[in-house]
């Protein structure tokens, strides 16, 4: 059910000062934003210097870019002079570089060649995303996935009279039923459960012929996952696993889309990586969990900032592989200095040029980690 309730009228300063920053080219997510709210109601600021520390930590401003945020909050919240934003031009689009500067950048031709188009600057555009026509790929997926998937040991127990641990809870429980007389001692075990599988779907310029194909397996990983986290990663980093969540594909590919505002545009992999994991909570969904990335690995932001945030998100996981389209060679090995840096990093580099290769990677997972000795 859909919360209709209005936002209190205190809180909406600090929603309004993040869709300024969108405007000027942050990447700051509605998740961020209620961090954001979160952040300040837990400080109770004193001052607007509160307010400010609280916007640099938890809307993830890159150290980059923090002149240009204090400019934009000086300007909004104490009424100085404030940087233009971000204007777009029927002919070209307007883009932030990570550095602050601006360029104008001719729009990419539809038919331009996968991978030619890839950038570091961020353009923002949106894009339908239809179904495409794998149905028997997805349905086989759906149905051996339950059973696939990785597993692992849940903290949590379940009774099993021959479980090797004793519950001495149920088993005293009894006994006061019977004046205290012991007749047989309960058993327990350790309950299994499904990993969790978080999905990582580049949607930037150099990935857009297999954008719709990812968004689409991705509805299909939210319905037969017990848990599944999507996220896309461009120029910036936006969680789609509520919208994902509706049973209807197309509505929900409809809603998806109408969140992604960077779709088609630049890559900065790190920069959303260092993102995804600068949000305590996002850490928390990672840990211990398979992630699978969905991209080629054609960074233009800092290979530096991608080499380290993918070192964190595999200390974190219990695993991490890359799939790119560009594997479907069994020879291939990685031309980019990014995807060759974060090689001894990964679990695995596999093809996921095709919806059939992704699915055959995803189940098989548990096997996989069985021969690799992983727990």
């Amino acid at each position: 059910m859909t919360d209709s309730r209005p936002l209190p009228r205190a809180a909406e300063p600090f929603v309004e000062f993040s869709a300024v920053l969108r405007t000027h080219g942050f990447s700051v997510g509605p998740d961020q934003t209620i961090g954001f709210l979160e952040a300040i109601e837990l400080l109770g600021p004193r001052n607007v210097e509160d307010v400010r520390r609280a916007g640099i930590a938890m809307l993830a401003i890159p150290k980059d870019r923090q002149d240009e945020f204090d400019a934009l909050f000086r300007a909004y919240f104490l009424g100085m002079t404030a940087p233009g934003a971000v204007e777009s031009e029927d002919e070209a689009v307007s883009a932030h570089e990570p550095t602050g500067a601006r360029e104008e950048r001719d729009a990419v031709e539809p038919d331009a060649e996968t991978g030619e188009e890839a950038t570091a600057v961020e353009r923002l555009s949106r894009r339908e995303f239809t179904e495409e026509d794998s149905s028997s790929v997805l349905a086989r997926f759906q149905r051996l996935a339950p059973a696939r998937l990785p597993r692992r040991l849940s903290y949590r127990f379940a009774p099993d009279r021959g479980g090797k641990l004793l519950d001495m809870r149920r088993t005293l429980r009894d006994a006061a039923r019977r004046d205290g007389e012991v007749f047989t001692l309960a058993r327990r075990r350790r309950k299994n459960r499904q990993r969790r599988i978080v999905l990582l779907i580049d949607v930037s310029g150099s990935m857009k012929d297999r954008t719709e194909a990812a968004m689409t397996f991705a509805h299909a990983l939210t319905g037969a996952a017990d848990r599944a986290e999507v996220f896309t990663l461009g120029t910036r980093l936006t969680r789609l696993t509520s919208a994902l969540r509706v049973r209807n594909r197309e509505r929900a590919l409809e809603r998806a889309s109408a969140l992604v505002a960077d779709v088609d545009g630049g890559t900065r992999i790190g920069e959303a990586l260092t993102t995804f994991l600068a949000v305590p909570r996002y850490a928390g969904i990672a840990r211990g969990a398979a992630i699978v990335v969905l991209s080629d690995g054609l960074e233009r932001g800092s290979p530096t900032l991608m080499l380290e945030a993918v070192r964190r998100l595999s200390r974190l996981a219990w695993r991490l592989d890359w799939l790119t389209p560009l594997a479907s060679d069994p020879d291939y090995l990685p031309a980019t200095g990014g995807l060759s840096a974060i090689l001894p990093s990964l679990d695995a580099l596999a093809d996921g040029s095709t919806s059939e290769a992704v699915v055959s990677h995803l189940l098989s997972l548990a096997s996989q980690a069985r021969q690799g000795g992983a727990a």
